[in-house]
């Protein structure tokens, strides 16, 4: 008698273990969601991955067909706009080819910085620096438009923006110095060919003559023009002209803009695409 109540004490009753079968899935339930969790998270993760993974693939072949493009447009560039007959053709080619192909390669990155197209430009400064004869000013304006387009395009793939903060705001601008000190004295063809004619060799009083077609008062009107704006100066008393620090400047400012506004054929990546599509198909 007294064991049967000592059983009946120690059994549990039925909402004791009805209480602990409800922990106990609850337990299960909060395990499953733990896991239903660390899964989602991973195949999130996976799916990013393949998601990057394929978004750089894409990115990687897009701009591989760009840089393959950038190249062939160096190759006929050169070949077609380059001086035929020059002894310095061979050395000056291989030159302007890599200083073009490492400012090129520069489309594969996700952000370009402004140090490597500045430091890309004055190397082609100090390649024009020294130039050795007159014609070497048709090559150079080769290579400038040829990297302009490089640079444009960059900016159309919205990889690279200059630093604005080194430049002066627009509303700067002094219209009257700039119409009088800038514009005016290059707006006369004679004046703009006599400026490009001195851009890396002095000349004399007959040779502009000759280049322009100009004679006595006329031709002295127009030096002297450019002299008064301080484009070129004199080197003595009846010498040659040569060229100023501000006249080539402008001049290169001049070539910027025109290049810039000739490259307008790369200023839509789709375009470019496109031609390379049809090139494929060929």
């Amino acid at each position: 008698m007294n064991n049967g109540r000592k059983k009946e004490s120690h059994s549990e009753s039925p909402i004791e273990s009805e209480s602990q079968e409800t922990l106990e899935v609850k337990a299960i339930k909060e395990k499953l969601s733990e896991m239903h969790s660390d899964i989602k998270k991973v195949m999130e993760y996976t799916n990013r991955l393949r998601f990057e993974a394929a978004f750089e693939s894409l990115r990687e072949n897009y701009s591989n067909a760009l840089l393959n493009h950038l190249f062939e447009d160096i190759e006929t560039g050169l070949e077609q706009n380059m001086v035929k007959k020059c002894p310095e053709k061979e050395n000056c080619t291989s030159a302007f080819t890599s200083l073009l192909k490492q400012n090129a390669g520069l489309i594969k990155r996700s952000k370009v910085e402004d140090t490597f197209i500045s430091n890309n430009r004055k190397k082609l400064e100090e390649l024009r620096c020294g130039a050795p004869y007159s014609k070497c000013v048709k090559c150079f304006s080769e290579v400038s438009s040829l990297l302009v387009k490089q640079v444009n395009l960059m900016r159309s793939m919205k990889i690279y923006a200059e630093n604005q903060e080194q430049k002066p705001a627009i509303t700067a601008l002094e219209t009257y110095a700039v119409m009088s000190e800038i514009l005016e004295p290059v707006s006369n063809p004679q004046r703009l060919e006599i400026l490009r004619a001195v851009a890396f060799k002095t000349k004399s009083f007959s040779a502009f003559s000759e280049l322009t077609g100009l004679r006595g008062g006329n031709l002295l009107f127009h030096l002297q023009k450019l002299t008064d704006s301080g484009l070129i100066l004199q080197q003595h008393e009846r010498g040659d002209y040569m060229i100023t620090e501000k006249g080539f400047k402008i001049l290169q400012g001049l070539n910027e803009i025109y290049s810039s506004l000739q490259a307008s054929q790369l200023h839509n990546p789709e375009k470019v695409l496109s031609r390379i599509g049809e090139k494929s198909r060929i």
